[in-house]
């Protein structure tokens, strides 16, 4: 008989209540965000709705344009508004094959439109650690 666990959920390990930011912020903005919470992943909201994600890569890339003034350029021109969203109830290695497939930073976790989580490679680092630990550690 197998005494396989189910696979858990992506809520289990998402940082939850994520830190976002809005369309017409600057870059600036978003950089003193990611520098307070120490991340490097945002969600891009315009009123509740998901627009886009900002990483800390497209701040550095925008900026790195000839006259762009972080202080006045949007967000929404440095966000990829191709965004990997999830529900809170798909299974982690759904999230995590898709991630390592597509080679995506993170994924959005939305629940009824909103968004109520974020999972990045950081979560996927923590959840490998104590799924190893909790099934393989005797």
């Amino acid at each position: 008989m197998s005494m396989s666990k189910p696979i858990p959920t992506i809520q289990k390990y998402m940082t939850t209540s994520p830190h976002s930011i809005g369309l017409e912020q600057t870059l600036a903005r978003a950089h003193a965000v990611m520098r307070e919470h120490g991340i490097r992943h945002l969600p891009v909201l315009h009123g509740q709705k998901l627009m886009g994600l900002v990483t800390e890569r497209d701040l550095r890339l925008v900026e790195s344009l000839p006259d762009v003034d972080p202080t006045k350029v949007s967000v929404e021109e440095a966000m990829s508004t191709v965004v990997y969203s999830v529900g809170p109830d798909q299974p982690l290695d759904e999230v995590v094959a898709t991630m390592a497939e597509h080679k995506y930073g993170s994924a959005v976790v939305m629940q009824n439109g909103k968004v109520v989580g974020i999972f990045t490679t950081v979560d996927v680092c923590r959840a490998l650690a104590e799924l190893l630990h909790s099934r393989l550690a005797k």
